[in-house]
């Protein structure tokens, strides 16, 4: 049986999980599925916390109603509903700054992470105390390329990025690079050959760990606080999510 990956774009852009599903695709295994997914709702991109907390009804709600994946990929930099994903799912979710940073840790003494937006530097801050990375993470840069301009002129995302990664690598004295959003995927083999140090992407980095995950047979744990949500009522917009699958 090919094992079957879901990777949600959190954000309601269709172009962008276009990208995001063709490069998982093109690191998943040979008997691997990969099927992108789009929100029914929340923002056109994910640049602050108010779109992220209003990204998350509509990730869950397609975790909630697709019961043919083994395992979800979560295609946003800042890891949006993470822990109540994993509540709702039964199955094994990856946040791809998560597997981005902890794939990082594993290649070098230290990291940079490389973002769009300045005001979501903060965030990406915060994720790497949340996984215990901090110390492991030397600096975070923005390049203040709107998440929606990412893919417009390819090439002048490339040199952009480029850029910044070689400031960030000169600065801060790492020995790797993560880039800090979906939109940046594609790129990290391009940008491995001009910086001689690794790049890594959350995209490809969560795809493969969620492959290895269900090759593995582990499912996360459905206990304590992870254990699915109690049923309750709830109102208005959100009344059927009161209902758990």
């Amino acid at each position: 049986m090919p094992i079957r990956i879901t990777v949600i774009n959190p954000n309601t852009t269709q172009s962008m999980t276009d990208l995001i599903e063709a490069e998982a695709r093109r690191l998943a295994g040979p008997d691997t599925v990969v099927t992108g997914r789009t929100p029914s709702m929340g923002p056109a991109s994910i640049e602050s916390h108010y779109d992220e907390a209003l990204a998350v009804p509509g990730l869950l709600e397609i975790i909630r109603e697709d019961d043919e994946a083994d395992a979800f990929v979560l295609a946003c930099f800042g890891d949006p509903g993470l822990d109540a994903a994993r509540e709702a799912a039964s199955r094994p979710v990856v946040g791809i700054a998560e597997a981005a940073m902890k794939v990082a840790s594993l290649l070098g003494r230290s990291f940079s992470v490389v973002t769009t937006m300045s005001r979501t530097v903060g965030r990406a801050w915060d994720l790497t105390r949340t996984y215990g990375l901090e110390r492991q993470c030397a600096g975070v840069h923005a390049c203040d390329i709107p998440v929606l301009e990412l893919d417009e002129d390819r090439d002048h995302t490339y040199a952009v990025i480029l850029s910044f990664a070689k400031a960030a690598l000169a600065e801060d004295g790492s020995d790797a690079i993560v880039l800090g959003c979906a939109g940046m995927a594609g790129l990290p083999e391009l940008l491995t050959e001009q910086l001689g140090v690794p790049v890594v992407d959350g995209v490809a980095a969560g795809t493969v760990l969620a492959e290895g995950l269900v090759r593995l047979r582990l499912r996360p744990s459905t206990t304590g606080e992870l254990a699915p949500p109690p049923a309750k009522a709830y109102t208005g917009a959100l009344r059927s999510f009161g209902r758990i699958p």
